[in-house]
């Protein structure tokens, strides 16, 4: 997993590289300046030694400016590292979102998407600044100055030695409960972050049904239940500090004891042993070394968070798209004829239920199919598997004679344009919008689209006309107007193919009659499949399929259909104003 992310530095490597070995300047510095002020101390002082007082002076002064720069520099070089790492990482994370297929897309919830995103990037790269960073720190100012320490007095360094394997066994023992702890904290963030969503996105909804209240305490629960795991966890890790504090406090006590004994026995000679100088540098020496252990531990806390980070953010980059364009893809589509061979279809491969069972069908190029059926006789799926948003489970589906699963993915939607069940706008205006369509398309282009749709008339009733902003999922303007829009940027493709799944759902009839209308007359080369719940929407059509429970029922145009289906016929009179007789 370590090496998956690492991909993520790139064009960071080297700021990367240069935050650690800034950060041995540093420390370097910092540990030769006990050494330096012992020195200072023993022949400066104690001797009154003008020159050495100078001379380690400066001395001392160089190596505080060093460690000072060294010190910026592996901060800036850390902070340009880890942003860089999170931005590539984001990248990555959405790019590989962007190329999964509904299939893929059905593994994730959308909150944990957003939440692997945003909180778990956001703790990876603190993580990784303060790996490349503070772990090098913490490593090398324990070797430098357990080295240096070993240098002055091997007997009073013995101490730390003793003193370590206790904090180390307390981090070993707390590591495992506490990334239990946080595995079920990042879970419960998803929830949360799942309720927010819900809440968001059908606050009418809760309002219009006085839910608040309720929607409030389901919201404090789960936060609650949040804020009890973070804090059990901790809580665990806090017993680190005193540990840590204990370790100190009794590795000082331990010098002065031993080393009081230690200058009085050498009778503060340099020549004989430890001095006054060696004394205090060893006090420095004791406070690094502590230092780093703790700071070593806020890693190791920091690392053990990280790792369920780390794994869901793996997960999303491992996930191999299930739908790709094959090594010598077809380019071309040559018209609009759909051909299903014996297709069945299944949601997931280990579904025991098919939502399509054996469905042989063909629509020749140009004709307009209408789709009936009732709610859950998968009309959706059945039209879903034409651009291949999924893959057919059994069988075979054509376009313009070519197997889908042939045809280079974009090249095979761009020819196939589908308005889906649930009409999604983005935030920008009405041409913005209709541009996702095509990007080039004239002013001209849109307002033809437009008028097929019979959306230019209430366009330009706006102030701004085509100009005029979108709110954030189309919420400033109505669900039919949201259709026509919808309509139109799909018809700027200028497809073989174009589906309509129940989206004239919303409009009137007059105004469906006049999008149909349009279609025969401006796209007769188009084929046109229009799922709907109306019999007026598909009455003229020059085939309509009735599905139920995943199979087709029946196939014909209006009048035949009347004549050999009673699931057409049903519909039909009971849509009639006649229909209880």
């Amino acid at each position: 997993m370590i090496f998956r992310l690492a991909r993520c530095i790139r064009e960071y490597k080297w700021a990367a590289l240069l935050s650690p070995l800034c950060m041995v300047g540093e420390v370097t510095m910092e540990v030769l300046i006990p050494l330096v002020m012992a020195n200072l101390y023993d022949f400066g002082i104690e001797l009154q030694d003008m020159h050495i007082i100078v001379t380690r002076s400066i001395q001392l002064v160089i190596c505080a400016i060093l460690s000072l720069c060294f010190g910026v520099l592996s901060a800036v070089f850390a902070a340009k590292a880890a942003t860089g790492f999170a931005k590539n990482l984001r990248h990555d994370m959405f790019h590989r979102v962007q190329s999964f297929s509904f299939s893929n897309i059905d593994k994730f919830s959308s909150s944990s998407i957003v939440t692997r995103l945003t909180s778990d990037v956001a703790q990876l790269q603190m993580t990784f600044q303060m790996v490349i960073r503070m772990t090098i720190r913490c490593v090398m100012m324990l070797v430098l100055a357990l080295v240096f320490a070993f240098q002055l007095s091997p007997e009073l360094s013995m101490i730390y030695l003793k003193v370590m394997p206790v904090l180390i066994l307390v981090l070993v023992c707390l590591t495992p409960v506490v990334f239990k702890i946080f595995d079920r904290s990042f879970r419960k963030l998803d929830k949360l972050n799942n309720v927010i969503q819900e809440n968001v996105h059908g606050i009418r909804v809760v309002k219009s049904f006085v839910r608040q209240e309720k929607e409030t305490e389901k919201f404090t629960d789960i936060s609650a239940d949040l804020a009890r795991n973070f804090s059990r966890a901790e809580k665990i890790l806090s017993l680190n500090s005193p540990v840590m504090m204990a370790c100190i406090y009794i590795c000082m006590i331990s010098i002065s004891w031993v080393g009081a004994k230690l200058v009085i026995a050498s009778g503060n000679n340099p020549l004989n042993g430890l001095t006054t100088g060696d004394l205090s540098s060893m006090f420095t020496y004791t406070t690094q070394i502590l230092s780093a252990l703790m700071s070593m531990s806020m890693v190791f806390v920091m690392m053990t968070m990280s790792r369920t980070p780390l794994r869901r953010c793996c997960e999303v980059l491992a996930e191999e798209p299930n739908l790709c364009s094959p090594a010598q893809a077809v380019t071309e589509v040559a018209d609009g004829s759909i051909d299903f061979e014996n297709v069945s279809f299944r949601y997931s491969a280990t579904a025991q239920h098919r939502a399509l069972k054996e469905v042989t069908l063909h629509i020749p190029s140009g004709a307009t199919v209408g789709i009936l059926g009732g709610t859950g006789s998968s009309k959706s799926t059945l039209v879903q598997l034409i651009p291949r948003l999924y893959d057919v489970s059994e069988g075979t589906l054509k376009v313009g004679g070519v197997d889908v699963r042939e045809y280079d993915l974009e090249v095979l939607r761009d020819n196939v344009a589908m308005v889906l069940q649930k009409n999604v706008l983005f935030s920008g205006t009405i041409k913005e919008n209709l541009r996702w369509g095509n990007p080039n398309a004239t002013d001209e282009e849109l307002i033809h689209a437009c008028k097929l749709s019979c959306a230019h008339d209430f366009i330009e009733a706006f102030p701004n006309k085509y100009d005029t902003y979108i709110e954030q999922g189309g919420t400033n303007v109505s669900g039919g107007q949201k259709q026509r829009l919808c309509i139109a940027r799909a018809l700027l493709k200028k497809p073989k193919v174009l589906i309509l799944d129940d989206s004239t759902s919303a409009v009137d009839t007059r105004t469906d009659a006049m999008i149909r209308q349009a279609f025969r007359e401006e796209i007769p080369g188009t084929t046109k499949l229009i799922i709907a719940q109306r019999i007026a929407s598909v009455q003229d059509a020059d085939m309509i399929i009735v599905l139920d429970n995943g199979q087709i029922s029946a196939v014909g145009n209006h009048d035949q259909l009347m004549q050999t289906s009673a699931i057409y016929q049903e519909v039909f009179y009971s849509q009639q104003k006649g229909g209880e007789e």
